[in-house]
């Protein structure tokens, strides 16, 4: 019996020992769980109904669990879409830009209060030092139709008492502004600001809060607790406080007399929101510095002064400008001594990396030069010496060196015999004789590097002389990367295509009209077209044959195939037609907005040239002359293409908005000499028209006009910025240009010059000149 039961036992052991892990893991993590629950529940306590059961309120200082009165506004919120199905769907309108849809807000805003006597003096001096630091700055004075100085907003109340001032001014920045900006620093034209301090303790506050921040002082007779903010160091709002405080505005304003805005704003903000200035908060202070009278700031080193957010007070420009030089200087030192901190920290971490020294990169903390894969890579060097460089944008081999580039060489021959000074004194001292060699190229990855061979004279401390050829290298690297301003445009702009038309290009436009209806008039483009028929003098007459005959036949044609299309023609009688008189002519009958997109009838403009052309058109801002690809002409260039990938040779490939199906061409290139094509607004041109009409006058006017093209009308007598770029889309077959001896003498040079670059690839002219060569010798 007894050895029946150990049997059953051991087999029942048997089946159970592969579970017998599982079931001892289970028992042991149910037993550490409960221990775990009883020490958190402490005595009796339930943290689960209080998490679930009961909303938590703000918590004392010895819990662990602190939360915040505006904890909510910081909790994600699942806001569920719903439409009614019985009414009708309406667009979603998006906005202008994704920071309004988000609901996103700008940190800073700044207001100086300035008046009648100091707005041309010590607010420009405000306005030059601090403007560029941040997203907006106003200027707030009483004075009733105050001239405004160039490039400064400023908002007239037309009173000059200072709580209507103030009041007017918190007025206007919560109308205006409330709903755009988190902090309001308010400050008088008489203080200087340390820009980048006050910028980055706005970035480390909380911004849903009520905050009156700044130099504390305290009110005649008034107890400890009730502060102001001295208006002559500035002091910040923020726009949670300025919400709170706009409907007590006009009550302050009857009920509280002071001859200081900032005692007024502080009475009325202890008196109505029970808030008065602090000078720390969150661990941020607010440091400020009076500066005394006749007080030089470059023998001031005190600490007080060093880490100051606001000086005051400034008494004239020039000392707004003597301390922002100051204070400049500062934060350069001490960022060059970041600088170097840095970079002892790379020199030796990287000791500890894999490549070791190796890998250590000059200048140290700047990516490494840039790698090519392939020749075709390669970045090349620009040759220069003190007079001349030897790459020149027009493409000869030699040319002065003047303007940007001789300020450029200069500088860096300048920082090189800086720093060779820097290294080596008092043992030696050099003095530059001459510039041997130079080298520059641009790696995109870096900046800009140079190499420069310099005769130096090295002298000694006891005076001794001596000739020595030595060979540095620099770099100025890429700063930090900026967004331009841009004024907006959109694609929905409709553009008014500008055909000029000559009597030899009358057999081509059939052509072009068929191509601008399969890419403008099909997918209803928001474009239109005007042809300029340009008659000669004995052409079109009573009784001779009109040579724009078939031309207005496929115009009526394409009217009838696509009712709507509006295609105007215009005749014009001209001996000598200029792109210049023909573009004055078509101007006066349209409106000032409309967008001009003159074209060719070598043109073939589709939807995606359309939306550059609009995209990159800005009226009163910029004008845009796209430069088309031409290609090369198809009898010396279709049997004779070389083998070899696309970027071997000096020929671009044909771009990928070219039509296949019109034949195999034989490649291409853009056509950097012709500027037929351009776009601009109409109010521009006509601006740029006055302005020639107004320099040039009578006789030089006429000969001008004769050997002037659009854009060089806005080259030289517009302030538009003039942007050339090669457009892939506008893809020309060959053909060649006439080129009228009345051209000016640039003008027929570009014309010659686009004809002879358009015949074929250096490859290819040459495998023409050898067949001829050889033909001629058998």
């Amino acid at each position: 019996m007894v050895r029946a039961t150990t049997m059953r036992l051991s087999s029942l052991l048997a089946l159970l020992r592969p579970v017998l892990p599982f079931i001892l893991g289970l028992s042991l993590g149910c037993s550490l769980s409960l221990l775990r629950v009883s020490w958190i529940q402490g005595e009796g306590e339930d943290p689960c109904v209080e998490a679930v059961g009961q909303p938590r309120g703000p918590q004392d200082p010895d819990s662990g669990h602190r939360l915040d009165q505006n904890d909510e506004d910081f909790r994600p919120r699942i806001v569920p879409y719903y439409r009614d199905p019985n009414k009708p769907y309406k667009k979603v309108l998006r906005t202008r830009y994704i920071q309004t849809e988000l609901g996103s807000r700008e940190r800073l805003l700044v207001a100086v209060l300035t008046s009648r006597a100091t707005l041309s003096t010590l607010a420009v001096a405000v306005n030059r030092t601090v403007a560029h630091h941040f997203p907006r700055l106003l200027y707030f004075t009483g004075q009733r139709g105050a001239r405004t100085p160039a490039g400064m907003q400023v908002v007239s109340h037309g009173d000059e008492r200072p709580a209507w001032l103030m009041s007017e001014t918190l007025r206007h920045l919560h109308t205006h502004f409330g709903a755009d900006y988190d902090w309001f620093f308010i400050m008088q034209d008489d203080t200087y600001v340390q820009a980048p301090r006050l910028a980055a303790l706005a970035g480390h506050l909380s911004i849903n809060q009520d905050l009156y921040l700044g130099r504390a002082e305290e009110f005649i007779g008034a107890g400890e607790q009730a502060r102001y903010c001295h208006g002559g160091f500035g002091y910040l709002l923020s726009r949670s406080l300025l919400l709170h405080l706009r409907p007590h505005l006009d009550g302050c304003r009857g009920d509280i007399l002071s001859a200081r805005p900032d005692e007024w704003l502080g009475r009325c903000l202890i008196d109505s929101l029970g808030i008065g200035c602090v000078s720390q908060h969150q661990g941020q202070h607010y440091r400020s510095f009076e500066l005394a009278k006749n007080r030089d700031p470059e023998k001031e080193g005190s600490s007080a002064f060093l880490s100051a957010f606001a000086v005051h007070p400034v008494s004239e420009a020039t000392l707004m400008y003597r301390l922002h030089k100051r204070f400049s200087a500062l934060e350069l030192e001490r960022a060059y001594s970041e600088i170097e901190q840095l970079q002892a920290q790379i020199r030796n971490l990287t000791v500890l990396t894999p490549e070791g020294e190796a890998g250590l990169s000059w200048p140290i903390g700047l990516p490494p030069p840039f790698t090519p894969h392939s020749r075709f890579e390669v970045l090349s060097w620009d040759y220069f010496t003190e007079q001349h460089t030897f790459s020149c944008a027009d493409g000869a081999p030699k040319c002065p060196l003047q303007g940007a580039n001789r300020a450029d060489v200069g500088d860096a021959v300048d920082t090189a015999l800086e720093q060779l000074n820097r290294r080596y004194q008092p043992r030696l001292r050099f003095q530059k004789q001459r510039l041997l060699n130079g080298y520059r190229r641009f790696d995109p990855a870096r900046g800009m590097e140079y190499t420069l061979d310099l005769l130096l004279e090295a002298v000694t401390q006891r005076g001794h002389r001596r000739a020595l050829a030595r060979r540095v290298s620099l770099l100025r690297p890429l700063s930090r990367v900026e967004i331009l301003p841009m004024p907006y445009v959109t694609e929905a702009t409709r553009v008014q295509l500008v055909l000029p038309l000559l009597v030899a290009e009358a057999s081509a436009a059939p052509a072009f009209l068929e191509a601008f209806a399969a890419s403008v008039l099909e997918p209803r483009e928001h474009a239109l077209l005007t042809l300029l028929l340009v008659y000669g003098p004995r052409e079109g007459g009573r009784g001779a044959p009109d040579p724009f005959l078939g031309v207005k036949a496929a115009v009526a044609e394409l009217e009838r195939r696509y009712p709507g299309a509006r295609l105007a023609w215009l005749a014009v009688r001209a001996e000598a037609p200029s792109q210049v008189r023909l573009m004055d002519v078509v101007s006066k009958k349209h409106p000032v907005d409309t967008l001009f997109f003159l074209t060719t009838v070598w043109t073939r403009p589709g939807p995606e040239v359309l939306n550059r052309c609009r995209m990159n058109a800005i009226s009163g801002w910029q004008a845009f002359f796209p430069v088309h690809f031409q290609e090369f002409n198809p009898a010396l260039s279709s049997q004779r293409s070389p083998p070899g990938p696309p970027g071997a040779g000096p020929d671009p490939p044909s771009p990928s908005g070219s039509d296949s199906s019109r034949g195999a061409p034989a490649g291409g290139r853009f056509d950097r000499q012709a500027s037929a094509e351009g776009c601009f607004y109409n109010a521009d041109y006509l601006a740029a028209r006055a302005r020639l009409a107004g320099e040039l006058a009578g006789q030089e006017e006429e000969e001008a006009l004769e050997g002037l093209e659009v854009m060089d009308v806005f080259l030289r007598f517009s302030g538009l910025h003039l942007f050339r770029a090669v457009e892939p889309g506008l893809v020309q077959k060959f053909s060649l240009r006439d080129c009228s001896p009345r051209l000016s003498e640039e003008l027929y040079h570009r014309c010659r010059l686009s004809n002879l670059e358009g015949l074929g690839g250096r490859a290819q002219l040459a495998m023409a000149l050898f067949e001829q060569e050889q033909a001629n010798s058998t």
